[in-house]
């Protein structure tokens, strides 16, 4: 988890200020952190001041530049706390009655099954989340978000293969797209996850209709940075 520092450094704000230009984002790329202990919460930085969703916390540190950190009991959305090792799920999470009440599934039992394939870290493993715009970063980042649209979204495809090759291969199912997805998903495979959002992102933390979500692993970042500046610039790779 966040115990120990990445050994390669990495320029946040340079890197930052070339997904944002190169990819034409209206936001700014996210710094995501789990913290398994309050020691390893910087000095200084802030609990968050209200309880919202993970998805909102996010666009927090996306639009307004905020820069926080939030334990289980601001986080409102149980399925995002549970995804994220906070806390448990609630019954109704648990055995699909949630979802299915609020009509993403033909039975209880679709729903029960998807949410026991939602990728989550163990209960009780997170004691807080963190947040920041990548730019400014005080802590050492586990997971890089990205909420923009889906032209910006081919580049970052493109360009986690630039490297290597290979095929994309995203994981979603409609629900917990912010905290599972991206987060959860990524940090267990250590691999890029993109995400077409969910309706509770969209409806509390301003993701766009024409906007998706992705996350990647922090490791990995000097390698996208550097293949999206050769990427958006090949032939063929402008709109135009």
């Amino acid at each position: 988890m966040a115990e120990e520092p990445l050994k390669i450094k990495i320029e946040y704000a340079e890197s930052s200020e070339i997904l944002r230009t190169s990819l034409k984002m209206k936001g700014t790329p996210v710094a995501f952190g789990f913290a398994t202990t309050k020691d390893e919460i910087p000095s200084g930085m802030p609990e968050i001041d209200k309880r919202i969703k993970h998805c909102m916390m996010v666009s927090l540190a996306r639009n307004e530049g905020r820069i926080f950190y939030s334990t289980s009991d601001k986080h409102e959305c149980n399925g995002g706390a549970f995804a994220l090792g906070l806390r448990d799920l609630t019954p109704t999470l648990r055995t699909g009655k949630f979802y299915f009440k609020l009509g993403k599934f033909a039975s209880v039992t679709s729903s029960k099954r998807t949410m026991e394939s939602v990728p989550r870290l163990p209960t009780g493993e997170t004691y807080a989340t963190m947040y920041a715009p990548l730019r400014e970063t005080p802590f050492t980042p586990q997971v890089i978000l990205i909420i923009t649209n889906p032209w910006a979204m081919l580049k970052l495809a493109q360009s986690s293969l630039f490297r290597l090759g290979g095929r994309v291969r995203a994981e979603f199912s409609g629900i917990q797209s912010v905290c599972s997805d991206a987060v959860a998903q990524t940090y267990l495979t250590g691999k890029p996850n993109f995400s077409l959002g969910c309706d509770g992102s969209r409806k509390f933390s301003g993701i766009a209709d024409d906007e998706m979500v992705m996350g990647f692993p922090a490791e990995m970042l000097s390698e996208i940075v550097d293949a999206v500046k050769i990427i958006t610039q090949a032939p063929g790779s402008s709109k135009t």
